[in-house]
């Protein structure tokens, strides 16, 4: 056994096959990868790494199998899925893993590649672990699969509070222990018991409050974008490509920033935080659905449009849109008076955070600080949005939606 000290939960023992890959070169890769990508540039502590939040993972994991009465080799299974669900991580997290994605075919938790043929396959099997049983836990499938990865999840639990605990913000606070003491299978899904509707209601709050105040705060947002920019262009390069960059870390990616002359000026802007600005953040409400629903191709067009319109650069435009609002996790299951309801079906405060997350998105376009105006007047002539001269729109100007309304 190994204790572990950790800021969140204490202390943490780590045991059985966990202890054995906790120092193969797949999970230690991780405490070079940040949980939270740019966000850091907003919050200087946001510095934890998906090392931490792996092993607050593989905790809560530990506590909701003792709860479910959960032991031997399916309890095994299930600790190891969730210390190697994040090994699939891209650098800075989630920042470029869309981009992997169209180059690879692949999301972080298709790991089956990574863990096979790796010295992770060889620790699994030492314990009589088939690895791909593992990838599919880590991917969500079957019973058990729903403790890692789904609406009720041990990643969800731990990586609310451990963000909050990190960036010092008070919104993603959570009842964990409530909720893994709580958790139940019923006809092989993941429920809540009894009385737990508020319970479930909490992780909504806490993802609600912390979407624009951490996760799509503006300046997390440009970063992110121009990271996603400058990564795009180093993969058009020909030394490298989508599989190597997959497994960089945060350090290796900067390093190959700064040393490829046509992303070195991205890397500078990163490292001394000269960002570019808000040409454009505009709501949901004044941007036409052809451009909410566009991909990735046709965005680009759009930026070589407004860059044209404006007469700058190319490099000089980051359209940013967001996909349209989703609440995963109020399809999360409750026993309510004996029968298993979808929160959303069952709590009026789902609906009303839904509306807040539409009241919260914003459209954005980012461009150097003496370009913004340009950038701003031509997106608007582009795209044809709908502003009325107001092209920043910031986010926190208060929700026009109260619960009296879903009455």
């Amino acid at each position: 056994m190994k204790t572990i000290k950790d800021s969140v939960h204490d202390h943490i023992d780590v045991v059985g096959v966990a202890r054995d890959l906790l120092d193969t070169p797949a999970v230690q890769r991780l405490r070079h990868i940040t949980q939270l990508g740019t966000a850091r540039l907003v919050y200087p502590s946001a510095n934890h790494t998906r090392f931490e939040h792996s092993l607050g993972v593989y905790h809560l994991a530990c506590e909701a199998l003792t709860n479910l009465g959960i032991e031997g080799t399916q309890a095994e299974r299930v600790r190891a899925a969730a210390l190697l669900h994040d090994i699939g991580h891209s650098p800075y997290s989630h920042t470029i893993e869309e981009l992997i994605h169209r180059h690879t075919d692949k999301y972080h938790d298709d790991v089956h590649d990574l863990i096979s043929g790796s010295e992770v396959g060889d620790v699994l099997r030492e314990h009589d672990l088939d690895p791909d049983t593992i990838a599919d836990l880590i991917a969500g499938a079957g019973e058990l699969g729903q403790v890692v990865s789904g609406e009720l999840d041990v990643d969800r639990m731990d990586y609310l509070v451990r963000d909050a605990h990190h960036t010092g913000v008070p919104y993603g606070t959570i009842d964990h222990e409530r909720l893994t003491r709580e958790l139940t299978f019923l006809d092989g899904k993941l429920v809540l018991a009894e009385g737990n509707v508020q319970t479930a209601e909490s992780l909504l709050v806490a993802r609600a409050l912390m979407n624009p105040t951490v996760y799509n705060h503006h300046v997390t947002r440009i970063s992110k974008a121009m990271l996603q920019r400058a990564s795009e262009r180093l993969l058009s390069e020909p030394d490298i490509d989508a599989e190597q960059l997959r497994r960089m870390d945060d350090h290796d990616l900067l390093v190959a920033l700064r040393a490829t002359p046509e992303t070195a000026e991205f890397a500078r802007r990163l490292s001394h935080r000269d960002l570019y600005k808000r040409a454009v953040w505009a709501e949901m409400q004044d941007v036409p659905d052809e451009i909410i629903d566009a991909d990735h191709e046709t965005i680009r067009e759009y930026e070589t449009d407004i860059a044209e319109n404006a007469d700058v650069d190319s490099e000089s435009v980051i359209l940013d849109v967001l996909g349209r609002p989703r609440m995963t996790e109020s399809s999360s299951r409750v026993l309510v008076n004996g029968d298993v309801r979808a929160l959303g079906e069952q709590s009026t405060l789902v609906r009303a955070l839904q509306q807040v997350q539409r009241d919260q998105w914003r459209l954005g376009v980012y461009a150097p600080v003496t370009e913004t105006e340009a950038v701003g007047l031509a997106t608007e002539r582009v795209l044809g949005l709908d502003t009325d001269g107001t092209l920043v729109s910031d986010v926190r100007t208060g929700v026009r939606t109260t619960l009296d309304d879903f009455e």
